[in-house]
C-alpha cells in the first residue's frame, strides 16, 4: 500500500475499502462545514457511496494519473489531498484538498500540500502546479499563499455549488518558482 511519509506525526495514505467507514464518519461529522467549499459532500449520505469512489482513486493511481490520498495526523484520518489529474503534455496538475474542521491551524494542510508540490516537480517532472479556492475561503486560500504560489486571477462562476455559482481564485507555481 501507497504510505507517503512527511514528518513523524504526518503521513499521506492510498484509501482501501476497509478505509471507507473512518473516511465516512470523518465526512460525516463535518458535513456541514465540508458542505460550504465542496460540491460532493450532498452526494455521500451512507458508507457505500465511497466503493466506487475508493475504486476509481486506485485506478487513478495504477494508471499514473496522480492520487487521491488520506491526510493522516497522529495515526488518524483528519482529510484528504490529490492531484486531479495529470497533464502529462502540458506537464502540469492541480491539487484538490479538505481537511475535517477540528483538525485546522495546525499546519496540517501546508506540510501535505508542500510535499504534494515537491513530489510533483521532482518526481513526476511537471512545470506547473495549481490550486483553486473558493473566493471567500480564506482558509484554503492561504495554504497557496504561505507556500509563495502566484495568485492569478478570480474565475467567475467557476464552480456550483449545491444552488449557486461561486467565484474562485485561481493560484499557480512554476518549477521555476519552486524553493
Amino acid at each position: 500500500m501507497f504510505i507517503f511519509p512527511i514528518d513523524e506525526d504526518l503521513s499521506l495514505k492510498l484509501l482501501e475499502k476497509k478505509d471507507i467507514p473512518e473516511l465516512f464518519t470523518l465526512v460525516d461529522q463535518s458535513r456541514n462545514y465540508l458542505r460550504e467549499w465542496l460540491p460532493w459532500v450532498d452526494g455521500m449520505e451512507k458508507e457505500e457511496d465511497y466503493e466506487p469512489v475508493i475504486e476509481m482513486w486506485l485506478k487513478q493511481f495504477a494508471e499514473g494519473d496522480g492520487f487521491q490520498v488520506g491526510i493522516i495526523h497522529k495515526e488518524k484520518l483528519v482529510g484528504m489531498i490529490g492531484y486531479h489529474q495529470i497533464d502529462r503534455r502540458n506537464l502540469k496538475t492541480s491539487i484538490g484538498y479538505w481537511l475535517a474542521e477540528g483538525h485546522q491551524g495546525k499546519g496540517i494542510m501546508t506540510k501535505a500540500t508542500k510535499a504534494l508540490v515537491e513530489h510533483a516537480f521532482k518526481t513526476f517532472h511537471l512545470n506547473r502546479v495549481e490550486i483553486q479556492c473558493g473566493l471567500k475561503n480564506t482558509k484554503s486560500q492561504a495554504i497557496p499563499e504561505r507556500l509563495g504560489f502566484v495568485k492569478e486571477g478570480v474565475m467567475r462562476d467557476a464552480e456550483y455549488l449545491y444552488d449557486h455559482f461561486h467565484d474562485c481564485v485561481l493560484y499557480s507555481m512554476l518549477k521555476r518558482d519552486y524553493k
